[in-house]
C-alpha cells in the first residue's frame, strides 16, 4: 500500500499572515512540521502544497518536496487533490494523509495509526480523536467534539458539547474533541470534493460533516497525544517553551 503525506501550507492566513514562515526556536513551522512527518514509517511519499513561491522556494531549500496550487481552494482538501494530481505519476498512491502544516510537534505515530485503518479495505476516510481533560472547555467552540458509534465510526462532529447531558451524566460518559488530521482512500478523495457544501456544514462550519451528510464513512481511531497548534503569533512562544522544556 503506497500513502502520500501532504502538508497544506497557505500563506495568507487571515490570522497569522505568513505563517508556515514563521521562526520557532531558530526554525520555520513548515520545516519543523515536515521534519516531523518524516519520522513516521507508513509514507512513501511527502510533499508540501503551497500557494506561494516564498514557501515553495523554501521547502526545496531545506530539501523538502513542494509543489504549486491554487490560491482559490475553499479547503485544503481541494489543495491536497490538487496536489496529488501533480505529481508523476499521480495514481499510484493508494490512500492520502492531509496533515495539518501548523502543528511543529506533530506525533508521527498519530499518522501511522491513520494508515493503519486502511488495513480494512473498506475504510473510505479516516481521523483523529482524543478524551477531553478536565481542564478543556467542553463549550469551547474553537476545540470541535465528536461522537462515534460502537465500531468507531463518526456519528457527528460539532462545535457544541456532544452528548448533551439533559439531568444526570453517566458514569464513566467521555466527552471527546477532533484533532484535525484526516486520510483518504484515493478515490473518496476525488468524490468528496465533488461535494456541494450541505446546510449542516455551513451551521457548524465544519467540512466534515458534508462527507457525513453525503453517506461516506469516517473511521475515527484515538489517540494519547496532541500537538501544540499555532493560530495565533502568541502560539509561536507557548511552543518554543515546550521545546526548551523537553529539550527537543
Amino acid at each position: 500500500m503506497k500513502i502520500l503525506g501532504i502538508i497544506p501550507a497557505r500563506y495568507a492566513s487571515t490570522r497569522f499572515p505568513g505563517k508556515p514562515l514563521a521562526l520557532i526556536a531558530g526554525k520555520t513551522m513548515i520545516q519543523r512540521v515536515y521534519k516531523q512527518v518524516l519520522k513516521a514509517k507508513c509514507l512513501s511519499n511527502i510533499i508540501v502544497a503551497t500557494d506561494d513561491e516564498r514557501i515553495f522556494d523554501h521547502v526545496v531549500s531545506f530539501g523538502g518536496q513542494a509543489v504549486m496550487t491554487s490560491k482559490h481552494h475553499s479547503t485544503g482538501t481541494e489543495r491536497c487533490l490538487e496536489a496529488s494530481k501533480k505529481l508523476s505519476p499521480h495514481n499510484e498512491f493508494d490512500v492520502i494523509i492531509n496533515i495539518q502544516g501548523d502543528e511543529p510537534l506533530i506525533n508521527p505515530i498519530q499518522i501511522d495509526k491513520l494508515a493503519a485503518c486502511f488495513k480494512i479495505n473498506e475504510t473510505q476516510i479516516a481521523t483523529l480523536g482524543k478524551a477531553l481533560t478536565e481542564d478543556e472547555d467542553k463549550n469551547n467552540p474553537n476545540i470541535v467534539k465528536l461522537v462515534t458509534d460502537k465500531a468507531g465510526k463518526a456519528l457527528y462532529f460539532s462545535r457544541y458539547p456532544i452528548p448533551y447531558i439533559r439531568e444526570k451524566e453517566p458514569d464513566g460518559m467521555v466527552f471527546y474533541k477532533h484533532l484535525g488530521l484526516y486520510a483518504f482512500n484515493k478515490g473518496v478523495l476525488d468524490d468528496i470534493c465533488n461535494l456541494k457544501p450541505t446546510l449542516l456544514e455551513k451551521a457548524e462550519s465544519l467540512e466534515q460533516l458534508r462527507w457525513l451528510e453525503n453517506g461516506y464513512c469516517i473511521r475515527v481511531v484515538f489517540s494519547d497525544s496532541e500537538s501544540l497548534a499555532v493560530d495565533t503569533p502568541e502560539d509561536i512562544l507557548k511552543v518554543e517553551n515546550f521545546i526548551k522544556a523537553s529539550k527537543l
